[in-house]
C-alpha cells in the first residue's frame, strides 16, 4: 500500500508524494515540517542538503522544493529507494540524488560538506548519537552547518559534538525535534 504526504510549500507546493508501507518508516509530520522550515527559511535556498535515513523523503523534497539546489537521500531500505526515485522522477527534481545505503557505510566514505542535514533514525535504535558524531568526525559538515534531529520525544541527547549549539527545540506527541548549527571546529 502506498500513502501520500504533501510538499508544505516552494516550487511544488500541495504536490504529493507517495511512500511505502515500511517497518520503522515515519514522514515527519506536516506541522513539524511547517515548524522545522520556518526556522531554515533563509538556509535553504541554494543549499547542499544531506537527508539520512530518508525514508518517505518528505524531508529532503521540502528542502528541493524550496531551493535546496543539491539534496542527496540516503536510504537502505530498497523499496522506499524506489519510491523516492520514482517521486524524482514525477517532480522533475534534478537537484536530488537518491542513494541506496546504509548510513554508517555512506558516512564512511569520501565526505563532501553540507550546508543543512536532516537526521530521522528510526526510533528506539539508538542511532541519532552515533550518527551526529560520525558526521562532525568525518567531515560531512560545512564550518557553520545546521543540523536538524528527529529522535523519540523522551530521548536525551547527551554526548553531542561540543563544537554543536542548539538553536531551537520542540516537541509533537512522540516526535522530538532540535536544530543545531555548527560552531566551527572541535
Amino acid at each position: 500500500m502506498k500513502n501520500k504526504i504533501r510538499i508544505i510549500g516552494g516550487e511544488w507546493r500541495s504536490r504529493q508524494i507517495t511512500f511505502i508501507d515500511a517497518p520503522g518508516l515515519r514522514p515527519t509530520p506536516g506541522r513539524v515540517r511547517e515548524t522545522l522550515f520556518n526556522w531554515l527559511q533563509y538556509d535553504i535556498p541554494g543549499c547542499r542538503c544531506l537527508d539520512l535515513f530518508a525514508g518517505s523523503g518528505a524531508l529532503g523534497f521540502e528542502a528541493a522544493s524550496r531551493g535546496a539546489s543539491q539534496v542527496v537521500q540516503v536510504e537502505n531500505n530498497q523499496e522506499a529507494c524506489r519510491q523516492l526515485h520514482e517521486n524524482s522522477v514525477h517532480l522533475a527534481a534534478r537537484q536530488i540524488k537518491v542513494v541506496n545505503s546504509d548510513v554508517f557505510r555512506f558516512l564512511a566514505g569520501n565526505s563532501e560538506p553540507f550546508n543543512v542535514v536532516f537526521l530521522d533514525p528510526p526510533f528506539a535504535k539508538d542511532m541519532a548519537l552515533q550518527t551526529c558524531q560520525w558526521l562532525e568526525d568525518k567531515n560531512w559538515l560545512t564550518k557553520t552547518a545546521k543540523i536538524y534531529v528527529e529522535t523519540e520525544s523522551n530521548l536525551a541527547l547527551n554526548g553531542l559534538p561540543d563544537n554543536w549549539r542548539l538553536l531551537k527545540q520542540k516537541k509533537a506527541g512522540e516526535v522530538g525535534y532540535q536544530l543545531f548549527e555548527r560552531t566551527g571546529y572541535a
